[in-house]
């Protein structure tokens, strides 16, 4: 294989690896947004996107006291982790999300991708 050929490949792999990543936390926040829609009363104040993201982290913190292993609960607070530009936090819940569900390459990349970015910082 040449140069070239390795180039490109690597290129693809790392489209379809943002892709994945980006379609995996895109369908969780749909889904989780979609809860907390139907939850929250129209009277609500308007918050700043940063105390809406703390907010939601202690959610799922909440739910992962009670239920350890949640799956959704473990996703959302990944993905709140790296929306809040904390990958460091983000690495546990993924780690345990690998762990409970070793077959899912998705979660793999995922971690490997996060845990690089966090030593980058």
């Amino acid at each position: 294989m040449d140069a070239y050929q390795h180039t490109s490949r690597k290129r693809f792999q790392q489209i379809v690896t943002w892709v994945s990543i980006v379609a995996f936390f895109g369908s969780t926040l749909y889904g989780v947004l979609g809860a907390i829609n139907q939850s929250v009363k129209p009277t609500t104040p308007v918050v700043s996107p940063e105390s809406q993201l703390q907010a939601q982290a202690q959610g799922y913190e909440v739910v992962l006291q009670r239920e350890p292993n949640n799956q959704a609960a473990l996703e959302g607070l990944a993905l709140t982790q790296l929306q809040m530009n904390n990958p460091n936090a983000a690495i546990a819940p993924l780690e345990k999300l690998v762990q409970l569900h070793p077959e899912r390459q998705d979660y793999q990349n995922v971690l490997a991708q996060v845990k690089q970015q966090a030593n980058q910082k």
